[in-house]
């Protein structure tokens, strides 16, 4: 049986929302130091370095993705246009972007998790 090799890092932004139709006190606007944890996976660490993906790469990467939510309110913003930006939407886009971005490396994206605050989160995978 072949292993697989899992790879983990936990970053954050800051932003302001509206859940759209909510009818509760999320619906005003409110802010999170939102949570992200990004999940990749592969089989074939480098030989010559034994790493599957550089941390660094995979930090940057989803640092780029993050700068173009952070400190920004989410509902104004063209990539949440007629749909609420819930900790389920946010956590979809930021798979996406990431997904693209690493696609010339060896690894997959196995998902994306926000969370809004701790115990609380939402995860995006697909199959």
């Amino acid at each position: 049986m072949a292993g697989h090799y899992r790879l983990t890092v936990v970053r954050e932004f800051s932003a302001s929302h509206q859940i759209e139709n909510y009818c509760g006190k999320c619906e005003e606007l409110h802010g999170h130091n939102f949570g992200v944890e990004v999940v990749v996976q592969g089989e074939n660490p480098d030989p010559s370095t034994g790493m599957l993906l550089d941390f660094k790469i995979l930090k940057k990467t989803t640092d780029d993705v993050l700068d173009t939510l952070d400190h920004k309110h989410l509902n104004k913003l063209e990539i949440f246009k007629g749909i609420s930006p819930s900790s389920e939407h946010i956590a979809r886009y930021v798979f996406g972007e990431i997904k693209a971005r690493l696609a010339a490396y060896d690894v997959v994206l196995q998902e994306v998790t926000v969370s809004e605050k701790a115990g609380q989160s939402a995860t995006y995978y697909e199959d």
